[in-house]
């Protein structure tokens, strides 16, 4: 009840169904973020790190745990599904809380097209008989039905799903070990430390690609109206999730660092193929361990980290509906589900478009976790200003370490991140930016003016959201 009446400060009713548990949070979170995650990307950090992917990983942590203390701070301030959007809305304005929307739905909108695209590559070069078009159905098409059916089924479906993948993490770590303890591979920590080729923005423009494994933790404040236990349970899981992901991240990284066939010829050419992993666990095991890397990543991006990004668009597109500053119709909620579903279905529409489009293209997939990790880093550095603005400066919070300089680190780090990062990525991220303000002009043209309920609580009214 108490959880209902915070909904209704702020002139919304409690539509969505609060079934969740901090231990489906935390598998949320991972399976967002997907254990197994770096094996998809190791080439590219690992050239990019100048061969020390641990540490780009770690310092991935590091930033993003200060993000993560700056989430748990403005969810239980606003509890409730949006995000940033909320955050930045009513941390600091409306208009700025529609502009930190705009630039995390670069983030959102995009991610499940790019999963379901690396997988379905993936997919289709282990099964070539099957075109990557028509895996980009079928896993579109299993995820929308899963989601449209509610998010206990989505919940249950990704714990069986995450199961998995730690076990395939499980094997390979043990494999790994055992071969480099057999003299395969050459035990160094230059993973963590190489003076050859150590620069900060080296490993800056490096954290920028990795960056793209810890996108999730964030994803669980999406479910605020869905959880059990209030706010304080989206905190604590958003930070176990971050470290739990953030160990299994390092250590396998190390590993496969150890193992590369070849570190001279990935650090000066690349990893156009996006084998550089399983090129490593094939040093380690054989031709079998590989395999298995290889269909276990394509599956877990396929599916369970697909389906909860899915989700937690949806969920940003209905949030921000309910506020008019989307179309109406994503603001429509099963009765029978609780589940937005309007904006699950065109979630998975406008992924398959996407996905369909971008494997067309030779920079496909580059380009678009370019962009995606843009507009995450972006999102991120408006959610340490509204840590400030909301409760330093509006509440006249005395807690100078929580609310200044907690997100004061998070906000230097993440921005030191983004200078260094990918220029092509700077350049659409900006576009999208400047087209999100035209966005915005167009809004205050036509009286619909962004303004969100409840910033004067004295007075709520609560908003009508129609159902379905």
């Amino acid at each position: 009840m108490q959880l209902q009446e915070e909904l209704a400060r702020y002139g919304y009713r409690q539509e969505l169904a609060r079934k969740l548990r901090f231990r489906d949070l935390v598998a949320y979170g991972l399976v967002y973020m997907v254990p197994i995650a770096p094996m998809a990307i190791f080439g590219s950090v690992y050239a990019g790190s100048g061969g020390m992917a641990a540490l780009a990983y770690a310092v991935g942590v590091v930033a993003l745990v200060f993000t993560a203390f700056s989430y748990a701070q403005m969810v239980k301030a606003f509890p409730m599904s949006g995000s940033v959007y909320n955050y930045a809305g009513r941390g600091i304005s409306a208009p700025v809380g529609f502009l930190a929307g705009w630039v995390i739905l670069l983030d959102y909108v995009l991610v499940p097209g790019l999963l379901y695209l690396v997988a379905s590559v993936a997919m289709h070069s282990t099964v070539p008989a099957v075109p990557v078009w028509l895996w980009l159905l079928g896993f579109v098409a299993v995820n929308t039905i899963v989601n449209s059916v509610g998010i206990r089924m989505t919940a249950m479906v990704t714990r069986v799903m995450l199961v998995g993948e730690l076990i395939v993490l499980a094997v390979f770590l043990v494999v790994a070990g055992w071969a480099l303890a057999s003299g395969r591979g050459r035990f160094s920590w230059d993973a963590f430390y190489n003076s050859d080729t150590f620069t900060w923005s080296l490993v800056a423009g490096a954290v920028s690609i990795a960056v793209l494994s810890f996108l999730g933790f964030d994803g669980i404040s999406m479910l605020a109206e869905e959880t059990k236990g209030g706010s304080r349970q989206i905190g604590r899981a958003m930070a176990a999730v971050l470290i739990l992901a953030g160990v299994l991240f390092i250590a396998q990284t190390w590993l496969a660092a150890m193992l590369v066939p070849e570190p001279a010829s990935l650090l000066s050419d690349g990893d156009p193929n996006g084998t550089a992993f399983y090129d490593a666990a094939q040093v380690a095991g054989g031709g079998w361990l590989a395999t298995l890397c290889a269909v276990a990543t394509a599956i877990a991006w396929g599916l369970p980290n697909s389906m909860v990004a899915q989700v937690a668009t949806s969920r940003l597109l209905y949030a921000m509906a309910r506020d008019r500053q989307l179309p109406a119709f994503l603001a429509k909620v099963s009765i029978r589900r609780n589940v937005p579903i309007n904006a699950t279905l065109l979630t998975g529409v406008v992924s398959l478009a996407l996905g369909l489009y971008m494997a067309t293209r030779a920079d496909g997939i580059t380009l678009l976790s370019s962009l995606i990790n843009f507009g995450a880093m972006v999102a991120f550095l408006v959610l340490h200003v509204s840590v400030v603005v909301h409760h330093l400066i509006r509440q006249r919070s005395g807690n100078w370490w929580a609310h200044l300089v907690m997100p004061g680190i998070g906000f230097v780090i993440l921005a030191y991140v983004v200078v260094n990062a990918n220029i092509a990525a700077q350049r659409l991220g900006l576009a999208w930016l400047a087209l999100g303000m035209v966005v915005l002009a167009g809004l205050y043209l036509t009286g619909r003016r962004p303004a969100l309920s409840g910033l004067a609580p004295a007075q709520p009214q609560a908003r009508h959201v129609e159902r379905v």
